[in-house]
């Protein structure tokens, strides 16, 4: 079965081969259809790889080849069916109804296309019959079905959900297959129709692919760790400094659970082999709230650069991600961010670096600018990377609000609030408390978080509700980092939980980078 997209461009490919005798570069193909990288051609073709209808040798120009088969396939007759969007293999969700793509199938397979259509699957509640994740369904349209079919069942009239059914004395049962997970019952549903197929999202399977290995250094709570995590990589070993950071990391992580310790002290024997080295290498040194001593850092933090160096120059890993404060940048009008450049370079690696923003990358409504560093041993790896492109925020400020907050983050009966209730807050607009005056973000977001956001009244990020004027609470501030509500905050001062959060990484950027990270060494 083929997206309308993917027999385009398996289309394209047989007619390039046939015209010129050879076949398109991944660069021919994403100018064809105007794709955002080559890293979009090539998942085309990997997906036209894995369904059999091309193949194509690694890490070599103009490769690709068609299946030995493709005669026979070009003698099916395909027809299109419309892919009406996602259902949820987990808890209902709104229906979706409009079309954005199709799919093709064999025109032997269905009677009449007017009578199916197409889902994809989002969640695990169906792993057991074989319905795993992104997923495509092909669907026909009824509005009755047997016990133990699996069913698009509409119900609270709007709320869609991919279960079995099985009619109970006086309700529905909607049954996931998996046995973690527990039915739904209701009184009241719509069947919208019953699967008749299911094509496999290949990308599931992991069997036999590579899993890259990493090392998080300065790994904080592990924000860097889960982007790349996320993204498919495995972490072999974590280091931070701050004691109270491996209380929140280890309840989160199973395996390679934080190692504190100084890291000027980690000899390079005891690192495990790893393929990248993962570091948001400490910021005070470099940025606006830390006075920006540079490399001349009184702490010594700006200096635990060199160290992330001498691990690189001895380990010498494919590659590495860096991350710091968008200060970094122009840090001593320039000098110290080209000494980081060239002494990256001069260990053999090539680097692409780019601003990124959490509210431009991440769909994560706060304004976090912060400079990520990628580096590649091999050239043609450097030469596949770009950064992840601007996506629309859809994200805003209420939904990372929680239902009910404790009457300990509001000022309404504290000394503040004197002086807090002369400004016009509006509602669900997330505004800072700066020591001394009240500071408003006008894109209408939350203002960056920072590491002293829980400490001497500063930089603190506040609301008003409809009960007063209160600071965020740790589970705002972390979803605003794009954490998920799964992520683990343990039963210690919230004052460490905001200094925590307020170092860490934005989730959804780290793990968009990570992709296209892998998506270059993988083309």
């Amino acid at each position: 079965m083929l997206t309308k997209r993917q027999k385009e461009v398996l289309d394209f490919v047989r007619e390039h081969i046939e015209k010129k005798g050879y076949s398109p570069s991944l660069a021919e193909i994403a100018r064809k259809f105007k794709l955002s990288s080559i890293g979009t051609a090539h998942k085309h073709i990997k997906n036209l790889q894995e369904k059999g209808y091309l193949s194509k040798e690694k890490n070599h120009h103009r490769s690709i080849e068609l299946s030995p088969d493709i005669r026979a396939l070009d003698s099916i007759d395909l027809i299109e069916i419309p892919l009406l969007g996602t259902i949820t293999a987990g808890q209902p969700i709104e229906t979706i109804e409009v079309p954005n793509e199709f799919i093709t199938i064999p025109k032997t397979e269905i009677k009449n296309t007017k009578d199916y259509y197409a889902l994809r699957v989002k969640g695990d509640s169906m792993i057991e019959d074989g319905i795993f994740n992104n997923d495509v369904v092909v669907i026909k349209k009824q509005s009755v079905a047997e016990n133990g079919q699996t069913v698009v069942a509409i119900i609270d009239e709007d709320q869609a959900t991919l279960k079995k059914l099985y009619r109970e004395k006086d309700c529905f049962r909607l049954q996931p297959a998996n046995q973690n997970l527990l039915p739904l019952y209701t009184r009241n549903l719509e069947i919208r129709g019953v699967v008749i197929k299911i094509t496999r999202n290949l990308d599931n399977k992991l069997t036999g692919q590579k899993r890259y290995k990493t090392i998080d250094l300065f790994a904080g709570i592990g924000g860097i760790r889960l982007g790349f995590e996320k993204a498919g990589f495995t972490t072999t070993f974590a280091n931070d400094f701050e004691e109270q950071c491996k209380r929140t990391y280890d309840v989160n992580f199973k395996d390679s659970k934080l190692v504190v310790e100084d890291m000027r002290k980690i000899g390079i024997e005891d690192l495990p082999e790893f393929d990248f080295l993962l570091g948001g290498f400490p910021c005070q040194a470099f940025s606006i709230a830390g006075y920006r001593q540079g490399f001349g850092d009184e702490k010594g933090r700006g200096n635990l650069f060199f160290d992330v160096v001498r691990i690189l120059e001895a380990k010498k890993p494919m590659g590495f991600l860096l991350e710091n404060v968008k200060n970094l940048k122009s840090h001593d009008n320039g000098k110290t961010f080209e000494i980081i450049l060239k002494t990256l370079e001069d260990l053999g690696y090539y680097v692409k670096t780019k601003v990124l923003n959490s509210m431009d990358y991440g769909n994560i409504p706060q304004n976090r600018e912060r400079i990520y560093i990628v580096g590649f041993r091999d050239k043609k790896h450097i030469d596949n990377f770009s950064f992840p492109q601007k996506t629309p925020l859809t994200n805003g400020i209420s939904n990372i609000l929680e239902k009910k907050v404790d009457n300990k983050y509001y000022y309404n009966d504290k000394p503040l609030f004197e002086r807090l209730k002369k400004y016009n807050f509006s509602e669900n607009k997330v505004y800072q408390w700066r020591r001394r005056y009240v500071r408003e973000n006008k894109s209408g977001v939350c203002p960056t978080l920072t590491a002293n956001m829980g400490t001497g009244g500063h930089n603190v990020p506040i609301i008003k509700d409809s009960k007063g004027i209160r600071k965020l609470t740790p589970r705002e501030c972390a979803r605003l980092q794009g954490f998920p509500d799964s992520y683990k905050l343990p039963k210690i001062a919230d004052s460490t939980l905001y200094k925590q959060l307020g170092n860490s990484v934005t989730v959804p950027v780290v793990e968009k980078v990570a992709q296209q990270i892998k998506l270059a060494i993988e083309i």
